[in-house]
C-alpha cells in the first residue's frame, strides 16, 4: 500500500471532514482533546467556511469544523508551514467562531464553548517539550479559571513526537503517529488495526482508493506546499545574509580603516628608506644589500631617528654601529 499524507489540506479534510468520517473524527478528538476518554459521543460536521458577519472583517477557511457533545464547537486546522503571524491567526479564527454564534439581537447567554485544535508540522513552543499544549483563561497569580470557561486552545506539535511503533500505548499516541508517519508506511500496522476508526482512516488514506481527479488535486497541493516552503527557506536565507552583512559591516569598516592606516605607515616607511639610502649614497658611496635589508626592518620611529643621524656619518662603519645599537 501507499498512503497519502494527512498533513495536506486535501487529505486531512478527506480523512476527517467527510460525511462518512464522523466515527473517525470522534475517536481523533477524544484522543487529542480528552486524552482518549470517550467524552465525545456524537458530533455533527459543519461547513468549515466562516463568512464575516461584520463588514470589513476577514473570512475564515478552516480544515474541519464540528459541533460535539455538550453543544461545543471544535475548529480544527492542520498547518504544515510556519508562516508569519500564524499564532495570531489561530486566535482570530477562535474569536470569530465564538462571536459569529450570535445573530442580531440575540443575547450573550446563547454563546456556547468553542475549542480550537491546531496541529503543526513545526515547533511553536520551543521552551517546553510536550507534544500537546492546552491553553485556557486563568487568573495570572492565583491560576483559577475564568467563570463559565468558553474558549480553549489545543496545539499538537508533530516534530516533538518521537515514539516508534512498538512504543505506542495510548489512543493519543496512535493518532499522532498516524498524522506524522502515515506516508512512510507500506501496510497498516497491527497495533493500528485494533482501533476500527484508525483502520478506517488508513483505508481512506490508501492512494489506491483515490479517483484520478483526487490524485491530481493532492499532487497540486503537495507541489504548492513545496513551492511555499522553498520561498520561506529562501526568505530566511536572504534575511540571514542581510543580518550577517549588517553584523559584519562595523568589522569591515574597521578593517578598511586599519588597512588604510597600515598602508599610510608603510608608505611613510618606504619614503624614509628611500631618503636614507639617497643620503647615504651621497655621504659614503654605494650601500651593500645587507645594509639595505637591515634598514628595511626598522620601525617608522627608528627610520625618523636615522634620517637625523645620517648627515653625521662619515663612513659605513658609523652606520653599522648605529644599526647595531638600534637592534
Amino acid at each position: 500500500m501507499k498512503f497519502i499524507s494527512p498533513k495536506t489540506d486535501f487529505a486531512f479534510k478527506k480523512i476527517f471532514g467527510s460525511t462518512d468520517s464522523q466515527d473517525i473524527l470522534i475517536s481523533f478528538l477524544n484522543a487529542l482533546i480528552y486524552a482518549g476518554e470517550p467524552i465525545i459521543q456524537d458530533l455533527q460536521i459543519i461547513d468549515p467556511y466562516s463568512a464575516a458577519t461584520v463588514s470589513g472583517l476577514k473570512d475564515s477557511y478552516l480544515d474541519v469544523k464540528a459541533r460535539i457533545t455538550g453543544n461545543k464547537t471544535v475548529i480544527i486546522e492542520m498547518q504544515v508551514l510556519n508562516v508569519a503571524a500564524f499564532e495570531k491567526r489561530v486566535i482570530y479564527n477562535l474569536a470569530k467562531t465564538y462571536a459569529n454564534q450570535l445573530k442580531i439581537r440575540e443575547g450573550y447567554p446563547r454563546l456556547q464553548p468553542v475549542i480550537a485544535l491546531t496541529i503543526t508540522d513545526f515547533e511553536m513552543f520551543k521552551e517546553q517539550p510536550d507534544v500537546i499544549s492546552h491553553f485556557v483563561f486563568k487568573e495570572k497569580k492565583k491560576l483559577f479559571d475564568y467563570p463559565h470557561l468558553q474558549v480553549e486552545m489545543f496545539f499538537v506539535e508533530l516534530p516533538k513526537f518521537k515514539k516508534e511503533l512498538d512504543e505506542l500505548t495510548t489512543l493519543t499516541d496512535k493518532w499522532i503517529y498516524f498524522l506524522k508517519n502515515t506516508p512512510d508506511l507500506e501496510t497498516i500496522p497491527a497495533t493500528m488495526e485494533t482501533v476500527p476508526e484508525l483502520e478506517k482512516a488508513f483505508q481512506i488514506a490508501n492512494e489506491a482508493n483515490l479517483t484520478l481527479k483526487e490524485f491530481e488535486d493532492m499532487e497540486a497541493q503537495e507541489m504548492a506546499i513545496e513551492e511555499q516552503r522553498g520561498i520561506i527557506t529562501r526568505g530566511v536565507e536572504e534575511g540571514l545574509e542581510r543580518a550577517l552583512e549588517r553584523a559584519l559591516e562595523p568589522a569591515r569598516i574597521q578593517l578598511m580603516q586599519e588597512g588604510r592606516q597600515a598602508g599610510m605607515q608603510e608608505g611613510i616607511r618606504a619614503g624614509q628608506r628611500a631618503l636614507i639610502l639617497r643620503l647615504l649614497e651621497r655621504r659614503v658611496g654605494a650601500v651593500n644589500p645587507d645594509v639595505v635589508s637591515r634598514i628595511g626592518e626598522l620601525s617608522v620611529e627608528q627610520l625618523e631617528s636615522l634620517v637625523e643621524e645620517v648627515v653625521g656619518f662619515s663612513s659605513l662603519s658609523d652606520l653599522m654601529v648605529w644599526l647595531d645599537r638600534a637592534e
